[in-house]
């Protein structure tokens, strides 16, 4: 069993890990929540700058939870790709260093496998074939998993991300950012059924609706309409909690819905939810309401496993690592790479 340290910078988290096969024996975080928030989103060199400042910090502090030394260490992985070139290119950077200063392999690592693999650090009894549903600010697919490395996309959002929606709507609302959980506590509070949304189907050529793609930029502008309708109206204050309510019941019946259909139909017993909308109560309880009632079991990680963080990377990386891939110290960094792509890392 590998025990990898494990390093991840792609957006607006600095993280560092060490994970023992699927045991976590350190996770630290450093969230940059504050810094963006004044911005209302992710200002991309910012982001970078920070990573610069902590890093060094982060990954000292994650070795020494571990109450490991670098000698017990079998291997260094970093993320490398989707995300931010700027921000993933500091920790490669420090990743590769690690794994010259210290002679150890080096693991690129694919931060969307990290997220199916977030499933795996509570659950020791998941297994392949699964289906995933990973929902998050920059991401929103349905994934059919057959093993380590063998993932085939079956369905996808056509435009915004679930949580590009959710930052989109709490920005029109005026209520602060990141819009995902402001908009989960808001809606515990109103009524889903105050007004009708889109749940954002895709129309085939040949009629009918796409079974698995969807699109929430329609919902967004439906949300907005709405919000003029009812300034013109003279309504005042606003009904945000309703509004807040009735957003994200649209959006959690369009993701339940896919998910636990495409299991269906892929004769799959299990959907792994991954992602930071997977922290989204509404999600949680909706899909493992509507797969029980499918005899289809739900994996969902604990909150601290939702977001971005390194010990799913670990958990990837350890998979790959004892199967003897390994990652060149001249691979780059990528803003996107599908994962049927992920051979190329190694």
């Amino acid at each position: 069993m590998a025990t990898i340290l494990a390093i991840e910078t792609s957006c607006d988290e600095t993280a560092a890990a060490v994970v023992c096969h699927r045991q976590v024996l350190s996770n630290v975080v450093a969230s940059q929540i504050d810094l963006h928030s004044r911005y209302g989103g992710v200002v991309p060199e910012l982001a970078s700058r920070e990573h610069l400042l902590t890093i060094g910090d982060i990954v000292q502090e994650a070795l020494l939870k571990s109450q490991l030394a670098w000698t017990d260490i079998d291997a260094v992985a970093t993320t490398c790709a989707p995300g931010l070139v700027g921000a993933l290119l500091v920790g490669m950077s420090v990743g590769k260093t690690l794994s010259m200063v210290h002679q150890k392999p080096f693991l690129g690592a694919h931060h969307l496998e990290g997220h199916i693999y977030a499933a795996y650090l509570e659950h020791q009894d998941l297994q392949a074939p699964f289906l995933c549903l990973l929902v998050s600010g920059g991401h929103t697919s349905l994934i059919r998993v057959d093993g380590c490395g063998q993932y085939t996309l079956l369905g996808k959002t056509r435009d915004d991300a679930a949580g590009e929606a959710f930052d989109k709507v709490a920005r029109l609302l005026e209520l602060g950012y990141p819009g995902g959980p402001i908009i989960d506590r808001l809606a515990q509070q109103g009524n889903p059924k105050a007004f009708h949304l889109p749940e954002g189907n895709i129309s085939l050529p040949e009629g009918g609706y796409h079974p698995y793609d969807a699109s929430f930029s329609g919902l967004k502008t439906a949300v907005l309409r709405l919000v003029d309708r009812l300034k013109a109206d003279g309504v005042d204050p606003l009904p945000l909690a309703d509004i807040a309510a009735s957003f994200q019941s649209a959006v959690v019946r369009a993701l339940t819905k896919r998910a636990v259909r495409a299991a269906q139909d892929q004769n799959l017993p299990a959907i792994v939810l991954g992602g930071g909308v997977a922290a989204n109560s509404g999600l949680r309880h909706s899909l493992s309401a509507m797969a029980a009632d499918q005899g289809i079991k739900v994996y969902v990680p604990s909150l601290q496993f939702c977001t971005d963080n390194a010990a799913m990377v670990a958990c990837a990386a350890s998979d790959h690592f004892d199967r003897g891939h390994r990652s060149s110290l001249d691979l780059g960094v990528y803003s996107r790479l599908p994962l049927d792509k992920i051979s190329t890392l190694y």
